[in-house]
């Protein structure tokens, strides 16, 4: 890639929107961990795009990389959970990444092959800030009027926040600020059903 490629790239996704594999260099599990990982955590932080630098393989045997077909394979997978939109070859070493709506998330289809993200914890809202189980509940008011529910019982309403809580906490990385993520999340989605 040429110097002004590279300062367009820069100019475009700056780092806070770019996955460097390569300099990274792990295994391809190590790879596709971290890259759905970060792809999740980027949805959620309302990234429209991103890019994703897996290099070539022009240092493997063979020009072969392993890291840049882990990616490959993830993709698709991402795309049928309602995590990203598309993507599309940028480079022969790097993709561009369409980030779905947070919304959704809760519209992704369960599929026999594919093994759940699981949840960090379990699907439980008593830990959570009062502030949060506001926004939860806010968003199943808003999510559960879409489907055409407008007087919702206090069992539907538990478990349209309970369903959301599952799917937006299972995009969310592990650390100090997850609960700050997950109400920016809830924020996002509830900004999206008004926009809708």
């Amino acid at each position: 890639m040429t110097g002004l490629a590279r300062a367009f790239d820069e100019l475009r996704f700056g780092g806070q929107r770019t996955l460097n594999l390569r300099a990274l260099q792990p295994t391809a599990l190590q790879a596709t961990q971290l890259a759905e990982r970060w792809l999740r955590e980027q949805q959620v932080l309302g990234a429209g795009e991103a890019l994703v630098i897996t290099g070539r393989g022009n240092n493997s045997i063979d020009d072969y990389s392993p890291v840049r077909e882990s990616i490959v394979k993830l993709l698709p997978s991402l795309r049928r959970r309602n995590v990203i939109d598309g993507y599309a070859e940028h480079t022969p070493g790097s993709f561009v990444v369409t980030f779905a709506p947070v919304t959704a998330l809760f519209e992704a289809p369960k599929r026999r092959r594919e093994k759940p993200a699981p949840a960090p914890r379990p699907p439980t809202l008593a830990g959570l800030d009062e502030a949060t189980v506001k926004l939860l509940r806010d968003l199943a008011v808003m999510s559960l009027a879409v489907l055409g529910v407008n007087a919702p019982t206090r069992a539907q309403l538990e478990d349209e926040m309970l369903r959301q809580f599952a799917a937006l906490s299972a995009a969310l990385p592990d650390g100090a600020d997850r609960e700050a993520l997950l109400q920016q999340a809830l924020r996002r989605a509830a900004e999206e059903y008004e926009a809708g």
